[in-house]
């Protein structure tokens, strides 16, 4: 069984709680926090302990909820070996799986309703990466830039 690690911050906490539930009967999910609603709770922490959970455990993936996604990606991308993505709707997230390969996503939970958030994110979790070699070179390049620049 896949195993999806998953965490947010104060902004994305209970959707979290609820997309735990609706996903955890069809994937192994494992919450990385927060356990209890802290409006102090700062989202590169809880993004940082996915994506190296991640990134640590080839073929594993990662769900980030804050409030628009976008910070919880850019923390989680600092972390070698993540390709971390936001997705607002499904073709999205079939998209940045199928022809980029990300293994974490960032969803906006001030931005999507909980049925969305559980459509866009098993449309992800399902997705398969193509192999198409344009892809994957495109990938290698991504990778190439993080160890001139890195």
């Amino acid at each position: 069984m896949l195993t999806v690690y998953i965490a947010s911050d104060h902004a994305g906490f209970v959707k979290k709680q609820e997309l735990t539930r609706e996903l955890g009967r069809e994937f192994k999910l494992v919450d990385l926090g927060p356990e209890q609603l802290n409006p102090e709770d700062d989202y590169p922490v809880f993004a940082e302990r996915v994506a190296r959970a991640v990134a640590a455990e080839p073929g594993s993936m990662g769900l980030l909820i804050c409030d628009s996604g976008q910070g919880m990606e850019i923390a989680a991308n600092k972390i070698d070996g993540v390709r971390a993505a936001v997705a607002w709707n499904k073709h999205i997230a079939y998209e940045t799986r199928h022809d980029n390969d990300s293994n974490v996503l960032s969803l906006p939970a001030a931005e999507l309703a909980l049925d969305a958030m559980v459509e866009i994110a098993r449309t992800w979790l399902t997705t398969s990466f193509s192999g198409a070699e344009r892809h994957q070179r495109r990938i290698e390049e991504i990778e190439q830039l993080e160890e001139d620049h890195g």
